[in-house]
């Protein structure tokens, strides 16, 4: 597979403070890489330098053929990268349903202009024809067609996270990055929004994970990287990272 998105001696620093130690690590079309590591390993740090929230002291971050180093966020996200955070993101006030809070997200990438959405043309209404059943299309695919009419805001964790996985994916992303997605969930509702995450490869997508349940992660990820103090420890596929001795010793000590 062809390489989306690689970092070349990637280094950042807050004063004193090594976060990312000369990082070198690609991402492959269509894969689902995980990205794992201790806590203070430098992954949120790392998620920000891709996505244009830090700029980086040294180093290279190479997508899609192109140099985006140090590009804001609003340029590397108009070049196809999108991200979730920690924190469950739901466009829209309180009362906005499932389906109308994906449509937003739709609307991001809109392709009409002031004046057409103003006179509510026949092109303007056509575009929103197609941006519905786009959206019923991704929110079939997270499991939420049935939810489609609920208030986002009123429905359990789990599915506002599968529906903040759903706004990712209505933008057209070429990466989908995200944090930590199934913080706060028990370990099936784990899995099982996993599972659908990894079977979005399917689809075309591509996607990197930052995830501290490493069981789960290790389930659904086609490869694994391992961050400890910022520097690169192991890459591989889960079965090989998962007996490395210098991994195991990073979570658990030495004598662990």
């Amino acid at each position: 597979m062809a390489i989306l998105l690689e970092t070349k001696k990637l280094t950042k620093r807050f004063g004193g403070l090594l976060a990312i130690d000369k990082l070198e690590f690609h991402i492959q079309r269509g894969e689902v890489l995980g990205l794992i590591g201790p806590n203070g390993s430098g992954k949120s740090t790392l998620f920000n330098l891709i996505s244009g929230f830090l700029r980086p002291t040294s180093g290279r971050i190479l997508f899609d053929g192109k140099e985006i180093t140090g590009l804001s966020p609003e340029r590397t996200s108009g070049l196809g990268i999108v991200r979730s955070w920690q924190a469950t993101t739901i466009f829209g006030h309180f009362e906005r349903t499932v389906l109308e809070n994906i449509m937003v997200a739709s609307h991001l990438r809109e392709r009409t202009g002031f004046w057409e959405a103003l006179l509510s043309t026949p092109g303007y209404r056509r575009e929103g024809e197609e941006l519905e059943k786009e959206a019923l299309r991704l929110l079939d695919l997270m499991g939420l067609l049935e939810h489609k009419d609920r208030i986002a805001m009123n429905m359990p964790v789990a599915l506002q996270r599968r529906l903040a996985v759903a706004n990712c994916l209505a933008t057209h992303p070429k990466l989908v990055m995200l944090d930590e997605p199934v913080a706060g969930m028990s370990m099936e509702e784990s899995r099982d929004l996993l599972q659908r995450v990894s079977e979005l490869r399917n689809q075309g997508y591509t996607l990197l994970i930052v995830e501290h349940n490493v069981r789960v992660a290790m389930d659904v990820c086609d490869r694994m990287v391992v961050l400890n103090y910022g520097r690169k420890i192991a890459e591989g596929p889960p079965t090989e990272v998962r007996q490395n001795k210098e991994v195991i010793a990073a979570y658990l000590g030495e004598e662990g």
